[in-house]
């Protein structure tokens, strides 16, 4: 496979607007300050929290959870590149079973939906980090850790944006000759 491979299968039905691979690869970018603030947490770090409010983040289980966490929500950004790549169309040879098949349309439109749609209920209340109480953080570690949870507001809604694209692109070509 080369690296410079067509952004999409050659029975595709078209390319992916530029803005939708733009909005799929930022949604990992998304992700990542708040994660490597996690990981900082895991390595020991208080990262913002008093030495009392550090505490619990002490324990295996916690840290565990930290770093499950943080992979988990890289993982569930990087699907969403799916949406934009040819593996998001056809599965790759090299997965045993269902290697070389076509994904049918809603099998990848509706978990992306329900992710973006669930994503955005989420994030929802993060701009307003600041008015809850954070006793257990210093004030500095308050603002800072409220600033790395921000961009996880626009997570949901570029999701559910790459998902249309995704799904107006893929959709049966009666359908697409209606809308046009």
């Amino acid at each position: 496979m080369s690296l410079h491979a067509p952004s999409t299968p050659a029975n595709s039905t078209s390319a992916p607007p530029r803005w939708a691979v733009w909005a799929a690869h930022l949604t990992t970018l998304l992700v990542l300050p708040s994660g490597l603030w996690r990981i900082a947490l895991v390595l020991g770090y208080a990262a913002g929290y008093t030495e009392t409010g550090f505490g619990p983040f002490e324990t295996f289980g916690a840290k565990a959870w930290m770093l499950t966490l943080s992979v988990l929500c890289e993982l569930a950004a990087f699907l969403t590149t799916g949406l934009v790549r040819p593996w998001g169309e056809v599965v790759p040879r090299w997965i045993p079973l269902i290697g070389g098949r076509r994904v049918p349309p809603l099998a990848a439109v509706v978990p992306a939906a329900l992710g973006a749609a669930a994503l955005t209920v989420i994030w929802a209340g993060a701009p307003w980090w600041w008015t809850y109480p954070h006793e257990d953080m210093t004030p500095t570690g308050n603002l800072v850790v409220g600033l790395l949870y921000q961009p996880l507001v626009l997570w949901g809604p570029l999701t559910a944006a790459v998902t249309l694209s995704y799904y107006r692109r893929r959709r049966p070509a009666r359908h697409r000759a209606t809308a046009a």
